[in-house]
């Protein structure tokens, strides 16, 4: 049995972890008109959750056996194997498997253990805070979000379709559709890799003489970066230890960078120290754009160009991965194999 037919596939939406994440999707899936059952590993969120609407379970497996169309795992990625082994034996065929980790091929590779495989589409919604808990959750922490869907050479075309109707119309949100290896490494691009950064940030003020002063002395830029560096560190350290392969070349690579910085300053040189700055500039063109462009500028509502993207059934993978290097995000699938996006491109 195939998963349900895109626009009405993801009606029924059953969500294992109301943590930040799995709390703030279940709010806006609610809000959303969609009918959200969820467990948690303990009893503690259901009174607040049951009160907006969200059915609360008992067991995991009470979440497959009442067959939604989409089963989501929102809880750690150390968790997740037990997890699938606790839903395999019940497990029926019209579900699609997803779930809103940061690293997408670890979990493919626990995912496939489990003999699920077949029924699994990655998801990690670009969205959070250093915060923790089904008390920190909202619905507003999903406002305008990307998420990132995988796939890989043996997804099943439909089930991509399912998730992204719970994305797109389900979430309000919008979707870019990679494989898992550019996935992991972007990932650690934007999100692990600033993590250290940020800690080394803030442990060399803690290591500082001077510390006092310099928190006193501190405003928004050392705010800004140094926010995630809040995040609870076990967590932090989690989603690092992961992702160590991709982490570790773009710390190498941070560090060249900085040594050069360090060098050109030793030396006096300022044609590179002006040229390190100025090579950001494109960067800093996007940002300006946008903010310009933005509805609190007096600029259009939607922020970027729409457009739409035809997709075939031989070649839909390379297409979708190669719309998302164009800055392609589809907001919406109008059919099975056109999609509406907007793009958002650096030039």
């Amino acid at each position: 049995m195939q998963a349900s037919p895109i626009l009405t596939s993801a009606h029924k939406i059953a969500i294992a972890g109301l943590g930040l994440i799995g709390g703030s999707l279940a709010r806006r899936l609610v809000e959303h008109g969609r009918y959200v059952v969820a467990w948690n590993h303990n009893d503690r969120p259901y009174q607040a959750a049951t009160k907006l609407g969200i059915h609360c379970v008992e067991s995991l497996e009470a979440l497959a056996t009442g067959k939604p169309d989409v089963l989501v795992l929102a809880t750690p990625l150390r968790t997740v194997p037990d997890m699938l082994k606790a839903l395999a034996p019940v497990w029926h065929p019209s579900i699609t498997l997803s779930d809103v980790g940061s690293l997408k091929g670890m979990i493919r590779q626990k995912v496939e253990a489990a003999g699920l495989g077949r029924y699994y589409v990655g998801a990690h919604p670009m969205a959070g805070n250093e915060h923790s808990g089904f008390a920190a959750s909202e619905s507003a922490l999903l406002d305008d979000a990307l998420w990132a869907v995988t796939f890989d050479g043996t997804t099943d075309y439909s089930r991509l379709l399912t998730v992204a109707d719970m994305i797109c119309k389900g979430s309000d949100n919008r979707l870019i559709a990679l494989d898992d290896t550019t996935h992991d490494a972007c990932a650690a691009l934007i999100s692990h890799m600033p993590h250290v950064v940020s800690t080394a940030l803030s442990n060399q003020l803690v290591d500082s003489p001077d510390r006092n002063i310099a928190l006193a002395l501190s405003a928004g830029s050392w705010r800004d970066m140094t926010r995630v560096s809040l995040t609870d560190p076990g967590r932090t350290r989690a989603m690092v230890v992961e992702d160590a392969t991709n982490v570790e070349i773009l710390l190498r690579q941070m560090a060249v960078r900085l040594t050069a910085v360090a060098d050109a300053l030793h030396a006096d040189d300022q044609t590179a120290v002006d040229s390190f700055f100025a090579a950001a500039d494109p960067f800093r063109r996007f940002k300006a754009q946008e903010r310009r462009d933005s509805p609190e500028s007096g600029g259009d509502t939607v922020v970027g160009a729409t457009g739409s993207i035809e997709l075939h059934d031989d070649s839909w993978r390379d297409e979708l991965l190669d719309s998302a290097r164009r800055g392609e995000q589809i907001t919406a699938f109008t059919t099975t194999h056109q999609a509406s996006i907007l793009t958002r491109a650096m030039s």
